[in-house]
């Protein structure tokens, strides 16, 4: 993070633009989860495809178990030592058992559950231990993440299930009970009862959602506080000149039900140094109550901010200084004051303390805002003031297409996803009539190839004010960024999951970008955006849809004597090769089109050694199920999944056969897009650069927007993001016949179109 320091100088200095971007560097590399073999719940109408057979279902596997007599044993966390740590052997022999192992009479809950009951073992997780502590206070909260439909007693079968939020979803995680124990003693996680078993098993479910226990070590409390809430968090470094309505922004988090937590920047010669204060450095406290409090004394009169802290270690490591525990200062608090804030003074971890000294002695502050979906209905209606409008998208960057990287590389940024917001009103009881939004961008992975996730992306976003929109294109182009720069953004990039700011912007329309530091980083993200009165979002992209021939395509057209001389060759090569029936099929269509286009398809970038294997490999596999695997391209020739598309396309009688009518007009576009290639293939490569995809498409007369673009890209494009000449003429085709298909069946252009299964099923398989 040094680095930051001296670019924030650089800008300061006018030495760098102020829209340069700058990246920073997690202190810890992150794995992200797999949802691959979790239960997403509400999944059936939530639009995502069909989960693998093997997703856990807690419900059956408890029936089942039931059934059988027997206790569930997690076939996908083990009970071994790779479950504990992934990177080294545990440092000392740890034995597995199940709550009734441990205790005479286990229970999940010793009258019920309380931020007591959250003590640190030898784990390095206090920050996931300082979020469950807050979770405790929230019950409807609480309940979402710890099922009551589970115990010890009434259809035990030694399993459980504790639901997590990832990715904008709800996942349902099972694991059996069996837990690490050393001398017959929990490790990590535990009560202070020591048959109270709800927090050890919650901290195993999210040990197995993220891989093993060892995974929990190092983290933001942040992270473990949208996985229990689904909210919004922000972090606040106090020791740089944090916001002076700091204490206001806490008290309305702590209204609005948000969960807290902070820390003290940590000693590198020292593990959890204690300070003279009694605070422990490195260490992630919980924040359970902001509160004004009266005082009355021969010297100071009026509300004095306190906040009360905990401990997630329980114990008697409090802060000593003003308004701990038996301090002077609260003789004058009334008694009835005390009652009502719940005062104790008990070697509990739990403490007060002011305002002042709490921006004196701590580093950094992490606010988690719950979004509408978190809070109960009973806490809406008490106050609809309290509480966010949420708008959130899903997207994704792609390697040529939707991966620009950052501002500094202006060329591309513009091709990031785009997403409009526009606020009316202003917050209530804001001097400058500004209103407040809080970005989030959350990179996630669910692919299930990657058991182990992927490593963190350095990601950003900035934020750019549209004057006059009604005059702008969509999405917003090249020049647009390079005349305008961005009225707000995130102070740098980072490899985190989630970053996260909060802005107070004037009324009107506002442009987000996301995006990778980087370009051509690929990943999958969620935009999510807070804001405190109601607000409109949109993707900043253009309509799918049909438009003009691009005029170039038309000027580049060869002499109307030359083409026409041309069109009699391939006319007559046409009736040649038809036969009696005056028709073609896809291998006779190939054989006209690469003797007509013979010397004019780009033929690309070849490979000698390459194309000899190939042909040696396809003699021998000839007639077996390998033999398209080895399929050799004829030179600047079309492959057989292009004529095959092309029939299909000007097939109207499905006879899978052209006559020379039909052939004509397919004619046309096959030189239309040829054209089209040629315009964009400056080189001369064969190949067409991802990110000139869009302006090729268009100049072919398709209007596309980004997720159909990423589509085709994963479709089509090579594994260099490059697409090939035959590849662009498979797309154009499958375009083509699409759109048409669709028209035909909305004939009043209302964008709706109603297809029966059968029909759905032959036009697709045929095109």
């Amino acid at each position: 993070m040094n680095g930051l320091g001296e670019t924030l100088k650089d800008i300061a200095s006018g030495n760098v633009s102020p829209d340069t971007f700058i990246k920073a560097v997690s202190g810890f590399k992150k794995k992200l989860p797999s949802l691959a073999k979790f239960k997403v719940l509400g999944e059936r109408g939530s639009g995502l495809r069909p989960r693998p057979d093997g997703v856990q279902d807690y419900v059956k596997l408890r029936e089942q178990c039931l059934d059988k007599g027997i206790l569930f044993e997690d076939p996908e966390f083990h009970a071994v030592d790779s479950s504990i740590f992934f990177s080294k052997s545990p440092p000392k022999p740890f034995e597995w058992k199940r709550p009734s192992e441990i205790c005479d009479d286990p229970q999940l809950f010793v009258e019920g559950a309380s931020r007591f009951d959250v003590q640190q073992g030898e784990l390095g997780d206090c920050w996931l231990l300082a979020a469950v502590a807050n979770l405790t206070l929230n019950q409807q909260l609480f309940k979402q993440i710890v099922p009551d439909d589970q115990s010890f007693h009434d259809k035990y079968a030694g399993i459980f299930h504790f639901r997590f939020w990832q990715y904008g979803r709800w996942v349902d995680v099972v694991i059996d009970d069996r837990l690490p124990t050393y001398y017959g003693k929990l490790v990590f996680l535990h009560s202070s009862e020591h048959n109270e078993f709800w927090s050890a098993l919650l901290e195993k479910a999210y040990a197995k959602l993220h891989g093993s226990y060892e995974a929990l070590k190092g983290g933001s409390t942040n992270e473990a506080m949208e996985d229990f809430t689904g909210g919004v968090c922000e972090l606040y470094e106090l020791t740089k000149d944090p916001p002076s309505n700091l204490y206001t922004i806490m008290l309305k988090a702590h209204e609005r039900s948000s969960l807290m937590g902070c820390s003290i920047e940590p000693d590198p010669k020292v593990l959890e140094a204690r300070t003279p204060q009694g605070l422990v450095k490195g260490h992630a406290y919980s924040i359970t109550r902001i509160q004004y409090v009266d005082i009355n004394t021969p010297n100071v009169s009026g509300k004095i901010p306190l906040l009360r802290l905990r401990n997630p270690w329980g114990n008697e490591d409090e802060w000593n200084g003003a308004w701990s525990d038996k301090s002077p200062e609260w003789r004058f608090i009334p008694e009835s004051k005390k009652e009502e804030i719940g005062l104790t003074f008990e070697n509990d971890g739990e403490f007060w303390m002011s305002f002042r000294d709490f921006i004196k002695y701590f580093s950094r502050l992490e606010i988690c805002n719950l979004n509408p979906d978190s809070l109960s209905e009973d806490e809406l209606k008490y106050d609809d003031r309290k509480r966010w409008e949420m708008s959130i998208f899903e997207g994704e960057w792609v390697r040529g297409i939707t991966a620009g990287g950052c501002r500094n590389f202006l060329e591309t940024f513009w091709h990031n996803p785009q997403y409009t917001i526009e606020l009316t009103d202003p917050d209530e009881d804001d001097e400058e009539n500004k209103c407040t939004v809080i970005v989030a961008l959350m990179q996630k992975n669910r692919r299930a190839q990657r058991k182990m996730g992927a490593e963190c992306l350095t990601i950003g976003f900035a934020v750019y004010h549209l004057e006059e929109p009604e005059k702008l294109p969509k999405p917003l182009d090249l020049n647009f960024f390079k005349y305008n720069a961005s009225v707000a953004r995130c102070e740098s990039f980072i490899n985190l999951r989630e970053v996260s700011c909060r802005f107070k912007l004037p009324p009107g329309l506002f442009c987000i970008v996301p995006s990778t530091f980087d370009p051509n980083e690929e990943g999958e993200f969620l935009l999510r955006v807070f804001t405190e009165k109601r607000s409109h979002m949109e993707e900043n992209d253009e309509e799918i849809g049909t438009i003009d021939i691009d005029t170039r395509v038309k000027e580049i057209q060869p002499e109307p004597e030359e083409e026409e001389k041309k069109q009699d060759k391939v006319r007559e090569f046409f009736k040649k090769l038809a036969g009696e029936d005056e028709e073609v099929d896809w291998v006779e269509l190939k054989e006209i089109l690469d003797y007509a286009m013979r010397n004019d398809v780009p033929q690309g970038e070849t490979n000698i050694i390459t194309s000899i294997l190939s042909m040696f490999c396809g003699t021998l596999c000839r007639e077996t199920p390998f033999a398209t695997a080895f399929e050799a391209k004829t030179a600047g020739g079309f492959s057989k999944d292009v004529c095959r598309s092309m029939i299909a396309m000007m097939d109207v009688d499905r006879s899978g056969k052209l006559g020379f009518e039909e052939f004509k007009n397919l004619w046309i576009d096959i030189k239309s897009w040829k054209t089209v290639f040629k315009l964009y293939d400056k080189s001369n490569s064969g190949y067409l650069s991802p990110f000139d995809l869009r302006q090729a498409l268009n100049s072919a007369g398709y209007r596309l927007n980004n997720r159909v673009l990423n589509a085709l890209c994963h479709r089509y494009a090579s594994k260099d993001g490059r697409i090939a000449f035959d590849d662009f003429m498979m797309c154009a085709v499958r375009l083509k016949s699409m759109m048409e298909i669709f028209k035909d069946k909305d004939p009043n252009n209302t964008n709706i179109a109603t297809f029966t299964l059968e029909e759905w099923v032959e036009n697709t398989v045929y095109s």
